[in-house]
């Protein structure tokens, strides 16, 4: 499959009662502890899926259009309503337009690392990076704290993801499919699916013959982080490739084909529904890619696809209308399966882009003023929380840090984001060194 580069390489319920915090395990000091940092809210979602749009979105030209703004500012595309009474998108968003009573559009995100890898990693994290440590993303905090069935693996991404254990080690890293499914063939994962030529018997036999040889061997492997992550996955492999449920999960072939259709003939959809599937057969956390929002020049064309005009030419997937398409299809997925209230969903970029359009139709690097979407898990959708000002140059006030996102898509999960881990060294390092729950998202 392609990839897609950047330009710089870089691919509330108040419950203060004693019956509830006992059955909660949760002690005083720790209620106490988070509720100064504001992380009261309904813990309703077990497991969650993260989109990454890699590259950058213009938050101008999707979800925090400025049709007021002068020319040069505002750009092409103008807003269509919702179902939501007030709350506007981008007309290349007609099917999200129907589903906004569903999700939250956070305006007004602020951070100031405008490069690729800088920015991806504190928007996968939730902590602003720092040289001498490595933090875990949220899939890889998700997998220590919710753990799944032993026959599924806890953390998917679909084709790939940013987000990576840290200093948690490498049995919180992400199984990734490193393709993406194509509607109508058959999908199959390396580690997932099995030879037609192998059987489970086969597979017992070998499992056998790597544990004898284990055992002869274990006297002279040097204990580390690494061959424990290594023990773990084996056992892990084994009982994912024995196990039906999730050979079943991967094989898109078994939804409804009218079903997988309304996701889009795009790998960005059809990755959406399999990452709902794999939720659905109970893995924690799941990720979806899709790259290629770096525009610098031609973002306008590149946004919503364009009609090559050659004999036999195919028509250019634009971005706006794979998101559209992917996105609502999963949120009423979710919602008809039941499992919207019990599945966190985030989607973001590292960050927004540059509200004046430069002399190439493009929009460059622009962390000041971005957009999150978040949904599910006990957060109240038909809500617009923030702003940015007039030109989308900045937040209109305080606005809100990746950390604030973070510790809220945590607080959706039951996750304190303050509680502390430790490093290999023995360091203390809280989950969520800052940020406050925005407590508005669960009201």
């Amino acid at each position: 499959m392609a990839l897609n580069r950047t330009c710089d390489g870089v691919t509330r319920r108040d419950f203060l009662r004693v019956g509830v915090l006992t059955g909660t395990g949760l002690s005083l000091a720790g209620y106490l502890r988070m509720a100064e940092a504001g992380t009261i809210a309904p813990a309703k979602a077990k497991s969650a899926i993260f989109i990454n749009l890699g590259g950058g979105p213009s938050h101008m030209d999707s979800f925090d259009l400025k049709p007021d703004a002068p020319t040069e500012y505002r750009g092409e595309f103008k807003p269509i309503a919702t179902n939501v009474a007030g709350m506007q998108i981008c007309e290349h968003l007609p099917n999200l337009a129907k589903y906004a009573d569903k999700y939250v559009i956070l305006r007004g995100v602020s951070h100031s690392l405008a490069e690729h890898g800088l920015g991806t990693q504190y928007m996968n994290t939730g902590n602003r990076p720092i040289p001498a440590l490595e933090y875990p993303g949220f899939g890889a905090v998700v997998t220590k704290e919710l753990p799944g069935p032993a026959d599924l693996p806890p953390f998917v991404a679909i084709p790939n993801t940013p987000q990576r254990p840290g200093y948690l080690g490498a049995p919180y890293a992400a199984l990734q499919t490193s393709g993406t499914p194509v509607l109508g063939k058959p999908f199959n994962v390396r580690g997932i699916t099995i030879s037609s030529d192998v059987t489970i018997t086969d597979m017992e036999k070998r499992e056998r013959l790597l544990r004898d040889v284990d055992t002869a061997f274990k006297d002279v492997e040097t204990k580390s982080n690494l061959l424990e992550g290594l023990d773990k996955f084996k056992e892990k492999a084994y009982s994912i490739l024995s196990s039906k449920r999730a050979r079943k999960a991967f094989d898109l072939s078994q939804e409804d084909p009218k079903v997988a259709e309304q996701f889009g003939n795009f790998g960005f959809g059809q990755s959406c529904l399999l990452a709902g599937r794999l939720i659905e057969a109970g893995v924690r956390f799941a990720t979806v890619s899709l790259g290629g929002w770096d525009t610098h020049a031609g973002n306008f064309a590149r946004l919503k696809g364009t009609v090559p005009t050659g004999k036999g030419a195919k028509r250019q997937a634009g971005l706006l209308p794979q998101l559209d398409s992917g996105l609502s299809a999963l949120l009423s997925w979710l919602a008809n399966k039941g499992l919207l209230e019990s599945t966190a969903i985030m989607v973001t970029g590292e960050f927004g882009r540059t509200p004046k359009v430069n002399k190439n139709a493009g929009r460059d690097h622009w962390a000041r003023a971005m957009f999150v979407l978040m949904a599910g898990g006990g957060i109240r959708g038909g809500q617009v929380i923030g702003a940015s000002d007039a030109k989308g140059e900045g937040p209109a006030g305080t606005g809100h840090k990746p950390d604030d996102i973070a510790a809220s898509f945590y607080s959706a999960l039951g996750i304190d984001p303050r509680k502390e881990y430790q490093t290999s060294t023995g360091r203390p390092v809280m989950i969520v060194r800052e940020g406050k729950v925005i407590n508005q998202l669960f009201a």
